[in-house]
């Protein structure tokens, strides 16, 4: 905590991108109001999530709420069925914008709070905030008012802008928090475009929070990115609602220490 703490106030002086990827269950435990602070307060420069993590923000920032019985509704057919989700999922594909931006502008948009929705705070904020969606993975997908078609190039221009903070991601800091599969995986080809190009993206701090070792995280965010490029690779398990507010405490002591 106290080696990434450091690399956070080191980053933030040599301007380097401080990158936040993140999986749905650190939204759906109640950790959105934490990573909107984080945005707003200038800690991550760019947050990038999952189709679920996307999912759960709007639920919960428009309604609310965000859980359902899910062997219930496999019963009975319901399961994922939301008209109101699949609706306001659909209208953030309108305009062909970015899918992150085009989410995070309808929740604010239709009233909803941007205290918990990352997204949101993203887009008021000025910073890239994406999603990284796999087709046929989250509950929309199925239902009709959400086009495949449109998701998929939305999707395509968040690939891209993510790509972006990746090229000037050299000296800077990627927190992995609670995706397993999704965001190492995208982490990964988006990082070898930045060098295919000529982005020198070295010296990165690479750190991984989760409940259990996943063999993707541990490899494609840490192992197989510090190896190539240099830096560091940190390695924290534990439940999310207790490390990322740690993480918090240990980068606001840092702040204080090096005022």
């Amino acid at each position: 905590m106290k080696t990434l703490a450091s690399a956070f106030l080191k980053s933030r002086k040599n301007g380097s991108e401080r990158l936040l990827m993140y999986g749905g269950h650190v939204i759906k435990c109640g950790l959105g109001p934490l990573l909107c602070r984080w945005i707003r307060d200038g800690v991550f420069t760019a947050v990038a999530t999952n189709g679920a993590g996307s999912i759960h923000d709007m639920e919960l920032a428009l309604y609310g709420q965000t859980s359902e019985d899910v062997e219930k509704g496999i019963a009975d057919g319901s399961f994922g069925m939301w008209r109101e989700t699949g609706d306001m999922y659909a209208r953030a594909l309108e305009g062909a914008g970015c899918l992150g931006e085009g989410i995070g502008r309808v929740i604010i948009e239709k009233g909803g709070d941007p205290e918990v929705s990352p997204l949101a705070m993203a887009v008021r904020k000025g910073i890239p905030g994406t999603v990284h969606p796999s087709l046929g993975c989250d509950i929309v997908h199925p239902l009709p008012a959400v086009s495949w078609e449109k998701l998929a190039a939305a999707a395509e221009r968040d690939f891209n802008r993510f790509g972006t903070v990746l090229g000037n991601l050299g000296g800077g800091v990627t927190v992995n928090a609670g995706s397993a599969v999704v965001m190492p995986e995208v982490f990964l080809k988006a990082l070898t475009c930045a060098r295919n190009l000529g982005f020198q993206v070295n010296d990165i701090t690479c750190a991984d929070f989760d409940m259990i070792r996943q063999y993707r995280p541990s490899r494609n965010v840490l192992a197989r990115p510090v190896a190539a490029l240099d830096g560091v690779a940190l390695s924290v398990t534990g439940h999310h609602e207790i490390m990322l507010p740690l993480l918090d405490a240990f980068i606001r002591t840092a702040e204080v220490e090096n005022a």
